[in-house]
């Protein structure tokens, strides 16, 4: 537990009680906490005390419709470069999924102890899963079942949400039918994964509508819902679809939820880049949203385009690409657009920036430097 929160056992022990029948036992599967696992139960039982729930140990936390926005970010923690967000190792190294569960319990940990309580997930977490050449890697999920089931119960005991974004490769309108298997093979795999870690609905698997092939959009779009309806129920209830910066809009995309149910994710930048209908961002947003059951929470996706010079030795100095993060967001333009939204239903915001969680935490302090009102009013965290 070096480096992190150091408790006296003594003073947490008896009402930390309850958590050891249901942590333990995945707890010690875990190859990082082996002869720490008590005292992980201990800070997973602090962090859940402190913030101050009522829900009962071990079971998942519920938020209220009412309750404070949670700020995210994907994958690479940069604030503590010893961090890792899975085993990057090539196959021939042996990765393996247990590697990877064993660095997302001290990137949890460490996320608890910054008060962030959204995050997304590598898409390459369990290596080479289904990889059609390498069959002795499919067993990851059922060979760390209770390493999964643990770490599910600790994002729970923290209040972190976690999302995946499927890999560009993942394509439900693809030409090829072989690709279309593929991509159903994909979903399956992270759908089992959150099943595993006993994630609730708002645990969304976020993919793209794909691209037209030499298609009219219609032809695209219809393909997207073939590929749709092949999905079993579990994955399309994983599923949030999100809208691109140059091929599907918003409105593409509620066409497409009003036909296959899906949840939409509202992206900022995207939208201001690829907006054929006109739709006002606040009126985009809210359609977003009303795709989601009332019982879950819809996210979205906030960034700000890049504006630093590029040099590439590609022809000399250039702008960079409008569609590019921003290393950190510039706050002003995202605190007027979430100034003119009129009182919508609560939602957690993704936010996009190359920097990473220094991004996300920067644009807290900006929050409650310039728009105190905005960090009030959606109760930022």
């Amino acid at each position: 537990m070096d480096g992190w929160i150091h408790l006296p056992a003594g003073r947490y022990a008896a009402t930390a009680a309850p958590l050891f029948s249901s942590f333990s036992a995945g707890l010690q599967g875990l190859s990082c906490v082996q002869g720490h696992w008590q005292s992980c139960v201990l800070v997973v039982y602090y962090l859940w005390a402190r913030a101050g729930s009522s829900a009962a140990p071990g079971s998942p936390l519920h938020r209220s419709p009412h309750s404070a926005m949670r700020l995210g970010f994907p994958v690479k923690i940069l604030a503590r470069p010893g961090l890792r967000s899975h085993d990057s190792r090539r196959w021939q190294s042996k990765p393996h999924l247990s590697v990877s569960l064993a660095y997302l319990r001290d990137l949890f940990l460490h996320l608890g102890s910054q008060d962030i309580h959204m995050y997304r997930l590598s898409d390459r977490l369990a290596p080479y899963l289904t990889h059609p050449g390498l069959p002795h890697f499919h067993r990851q999920i059922e060979e760390c079942a209770a390493e999964l089931a643990a770490l599910g119960q600790l994002a729970q005991a923290l209040d972190l949400r976690l999302s995946l974004h499927a890999p560009a490769s993942v394509l439900l309108n693809a030409l090829d039918p072989a690709r279309q298997t593929r991509s159903q093979i994909e979903l399956e795999a992270f759908t089992h994964l959150f099943e595993a870690m006993g994630l609730g609905p708002d645990a969304a698997i976020i993919i793209h509508v794909g691209g037209h092939y030499q298609r009219q959009p219609e032809q695209a779009l219809a393909q997207f819902i073939a590929g749709c309806d092949r999905l079993p129920p579990a994955v399309r209830d994983r599923i949030a679809l999100e809208h691109d910066d140059h091929r599907f809009s918003v409105a593409d995309c509620l066409w497409l939820h009003e036909r296959t149910g899906l949840r939409l994710i509202f992206d900022l930048l995207h939208h201001q880049l690829y907006n054929p209908s006109r739709l006002p961002p606040a009126q985009a947003l809210a359609a977003c949203l009303a795709t989601w059951p009332p019982e879950q929470t819809p996210k979205i996706h906030l960034s700000t385009p890049a504006t630093e010079l590029v040099r590439d030795g590609r022809g000399g100095p250039h702008p960079p690409r409008l569609n590019r993060h921003s290393h950190f967001l510039n706050p002003f333009p995202l605190i007027d657009f979430l100034r003119s939204l009129p009182r919508l239903r609560p939602f957690d915001a993704m936010i996009e920036a190359k920097a990473c969680d220094l991004a996300l935490l920067q644009f807290r302090r900006h929050l409650a430097a310039f728009a105190p009102d905005l960090a009030q009013r959606f109760q930022v965290r």
